[in-house]
């Protein structure tokens, strides 16, 4: 599989932008343009309550932006022609051999990302998570239209069960943490009853364990991680739609 997606294109220059820039000397150029060269000053002198430097546009400026969009949207097509938005893949058949496992190997590191770089929460049904975070769990709200103080820590639970899915998908020896010794297995002559006889009077062979067999398996706590591997897939699916920052 080869997958290269670029970054979203924006190639609009507004023609208010142009003329900013143009008359830069301008108290209302500067005004339009405060926000890119704001200091953390102004920032806590603004949220103080105190006046930003707005300056209005003079009336000649809209006469002027309606003359500068024809070549604002010129440009954009040259831009968009020049520097297209790229989604190309390209599948090859052996990657839908096991397209579970193929799929996980990308999965994976973006449900990290997101993890790691989100700015917000989906809204998670409290059927979904741990008694201790659903919402009736958390203190009252004050507002009705308010979070409550469980909403993103759900939305984080959600991410962690996909990702432990996802890690347990692409990791195929997980299994061997909950197997031990060795199999040594032979083949026992018996009768039609089942019972062990001398080799010569059997009708059949039953498979047993042989001297040296020490084989143990944990297969309780294998049937847990399934049951939370299986988990994390439903709520992969569930909030697909939630999976954008």
């Amino acid at each position: 599989m080869k997958v290269y997606i670029n970054k979203y294109k924006d190639h609009w220059i507004s023609p208010y932008t142009m003329l900013d820039y143009m008359f830069f000397w301008t108290d209302w150029s500067k005004c339009s343009r405060w926000k890119l060269d704001q200091t953390l000053e102004d920032e806590v002198n603004v949220s103080k309550g105190e006046k930003s430097r707005y300056v209005e546009h003079p009336d000649w400026v809209e006469k002027w932006a309606d003359r500068l969009t024809p070549i604002s949207v010129a440009i954009q097509w040259v831009w968009d022609k020049v520097d297209r938005k790229i989604d190309y893949v390209k599948i090859d058949r052996w990657d839908t051999w096991s397209m579970d496992h193929t799929l996980a190997h990308i999965v994976l590191p973006m449900l990290k990302q997101l993890q790691a770089t989100k700015h917000g929460s989906c809204l998670v049904d409290d059927e979904d998570v741990p008694d201790e975070l659903k919402s009736t769990s958390a203190p009252p709200k004050e507002n009705e239209w308010d979070t409550d103080d469980n909403t993103h820590k759900r939305w984080d639970w959600v991410l962690n069960e996909m990702i432990f899915a996802f890690e347990h998908k692409v990791d195929d020896s997980w299994e061997e943490n909950f197997r031990e010794g060795e199999i040594d297995h032979v083949w026992i002559p018996v009768d039609k009853d089942g019972n062990e006889v001398p080799k010569g009077e059997h009708r059949y062979y039953q498979m047993g364990e042989g001297p040296n067999h020490t084989y143990k398996c944990d297969y309780e706590g294998l049937q847990k991680v399934h049951e939370r591997m299986k988990n994390g897939f439903r709520l992969f699916g569930k909030y697909y739609e939630g999976l954008w920052d």
